[in-house]
């Protein structure tokens, strides 16, 4: 049993690489390096540089290291830059999608878990997103998440492929030091670097409808994510039937400014976040609960905001 890992390279592809080695089941990454970064596949996994769009290469990578079942986590994942590049955002997370199932097809891969996203949801107007509150994305990126759900559907539907999708928001911390979040646009990258070279950390936004005023969302660590990808993978390969979707929520989500405070503290570098204007389109809360997760992909918080906050700073530092 064998599980090829797209985007294998990047943050969470890296971390659910490592999370297969502790339970000894192989993996094999496929990866075009566009985000990620060759140095974080262990040097004991096979490595292929390419794209998922390269349907025969890909159908050759998954017979030639007998691949059973594939961990799809290569895409576009910039949400707010996907309103300005709408059609690479499409070509890399839709077509790349369809060209990964052909290739599966085609191979005789019949499993498959897939990184989906909470961006799906839009701007909810419930306080806790469950499995059943109704899609409606508000950017390409989220757009392009739920196609491919449809996708896994639609191809089920026709073949023999057994799948999942897994939707989670923002994923922080580090399971090991050398592996950091390099993005351009996530929160604690941003914080960490602003604090790392000097500078001040911003809030966008004090005046939202919630505690403290600043936006509340989930933050999970990378680690526990990767642990439920991998619990997926093994339902799928033992013959277990899961659901089409499930949540990886926190349940109780975190305010940018609780972010703030467990930064100082994390760090201890004492500084005051300035405040700038709103950001168009941030709703104040998006916290997703991971009851169905917990029961079925050994879903469990097991980090502490804390803990998240000093291992993305260790791994920061070890850059």
């Amino acid at each position: 049993m064998t599980w090829m890992v797209t985007g294998g390279a990047g943050y969470i592809g890296s971390h659910v690489v490592r999370a297969f080695g502790q339970v000894g089941i192989p993996a094999v990454v496929l990866d075009d390096l566009s985000s990620g970064h060759r140095e974080f596949v262990p040097e004991e996994v096979p490595f292929v540089q390419g794209s998922i769009l390269d349907t025969d290469l890909v159908t050759a990578a998954l017979r030639e290291h007998g691949v059973t079942g594939v961990v799809h986590l290569a895409g576009f994942k910039y949400a707010g830059v996907s309103v300005q590049r709408p059609l690479h955002t499409y070509e890399q997370n839709v077509t790349g999608t369809a060209h990964l199932l052909e290739a599966m097809q085609s191979a005789g891969v019949t499993r498959m878990v897939f990184s989906s996203s909470a961006a799906v949801y839009g701007t909810p107007d419930v306080d806790l997103v469950t499995e059943d509150t109704a899609t409606a994305p508000e950017s390409p990126y989220g757009e392009s998440k739920l196609i491919g759900e449809w996708l896994l559907r639609d191809q089920a539907r026709a073949t023999e492929l057994h799948h999942t999708s897994l939707r989670y928001f923002n994923v922080v911390g580090s399971g090991t030091p050398e592996l950091a979040d390099t993005s351009p646009h996530n929160l604690f990258p941003l914080v960490l670097d602003a604090l790392a070279e000097g500078r001040t950390p911003r809030i966008n936004g004090d005046d939202y409808a919630t505690p403290d005023g600043t936006c509340v969302r989930d933050y999970v660590h990378v680690a526990d994510l990767a642990t439920s990808h991998v619990a997926a993978a093994r339902a799928l390969s033992e013959g277990r039937e899961l659901q089409r979707v499930y949540n990886l929520g926190s349940g109780d989500g975190v305010s940018v400014r609780e972010i703030m405070t467990a930064m100082a503290q994390g760090t201890g570098i004492a500084f005051e976040p300035e405040v700038a204007p709103r950001r168009p389109g941030d709703p104040d809360r998006i916290v997703a609960s991971g009851e169905a997760a917990a029961r079925d992909l050994d879903w469990v918080m097991r980090h502490t905001l804390t803990e998240m906050v000093t291992s993305a700073w260790q791994a920061r530092q070890a850059r």
